[in-house]
């Protein structure tokens, strides 16, 4: 497999639902648009990539490093680091948001499904497609569910990972506490359709401490602050389009709708301007 350049656009929240090696998601795009997910990847990479000492974001920094295709995972996208300790990796430019995000959709907008019954019919044998940007005629809701409030077992599996690259002991529940919340868009599609799709997005999750903390520990109010962002103003001011994605359990197994949301492109809504 060739060397490559690669678009971090997608990284979830660890949720303890998922595999071992798959409890993180990290996916990105090629420069031609097309989807690709990385892993198993170290969570602290996740934190922030370091170029000629500079630390930044992650999110929409290109990289680029030698990838092997999963044999284990018959999903096409699906790929593997060829060097486990990230020696191979290269960090480029991290791609702004001026011009309404312009240098973005150019990359991440390549193909858009609009029909959700065509993107699940993609995604069965034997095109296998599990990730997807996705463009959904109307958000008509943004649902709160509680969960439960400590990882279940396979967190131990959670702190391997976060060890396996690295020599120094880190200390996982501080860094990755568990949100006890679940969060949901409703949506429908250009025939249509309604779905609810659970929203997977490492910063929603990030959202929600942050406007705890902010709260003073007051969770309604925590809450009513998410609510605020992804529901009023990203329905009111954003041009909404969803990173759709499925695990590799529930793609295996066929299930009705395999997908989940993995990441929210939100660039401003922009209006025509008038000929006269």
């Amino acid at each position: 497999m060739p060397r490559k350049k690669i678009l971090l656009s997608v990284t979830t929240y660890p949720l303890p639902s998922r595999n071992y090696d798959e409890l993180v998601c990290t996916a990105g795009f090629l420069e031609d648009g097309s989807w690709i997910r990385l892993y198993p990847v170290p969570l602290s990479f996740l934190y922030e990539l370091k170029s000629s000492g500079v630390v930044q974001r992650t999110k929409y920094t290109w990289i680029e490093l030698d990838v092997e295709k999963r044999t284990d995972d018959f999903r096409p996208e699906s790929h593997s680091p060829r060097d486990y300790e990230f020696k191979d990796l290269v960090v480029g430019e991290r791609l702004n948001t001026d011009h309404n995000w312009d240098a973005r959709k150019k990359i991440c907008l390549n193909k858009v499904y609009t029909n959700l019954a065509q993107l699940l019919e993609d995604s069965t044998a034997p095109s296998n497609v599990s990730l997807a940007t996705f463009k959904p005629t109307k958000i008509t809701g943004f649902e709160v569910e509680a969960d439960t409030t400590d990882w279940k077992p396979v967190w131990l599996a959670l702190q391997q990972q976060l060890s396996l690259f690295s020599n120094t002991p880190e200390e996982p529940r501080k860094v990755f506490p568990k949100v006890p919340y679940k969060f949901y868009y409703r949506f429908e599609d250009d025939a249509g359709q309604s779905s609810r799709l659970m929203i997977e997005d490492w910063e929603i999750g990030a959202l929600y401490w942050n406007c705890l903390r902010d709260a003073e520990g007051d969770e309604k109010k925590a809450l009513e602050k998410v609510r605020q962002k992804y529901d009023e103003n990203f329905r009111l001011y954003k041009d909404i389009y969803l990173f759709l994605g499925t695990t590799k359990e529930w793609h295996f197994r066929r299930v009705k709708n395999p997908f989940v949301i993995i990441g929210v492109f939100y660039p401003k809504k922009e209006t025509q301007l008038s000929l006269f």
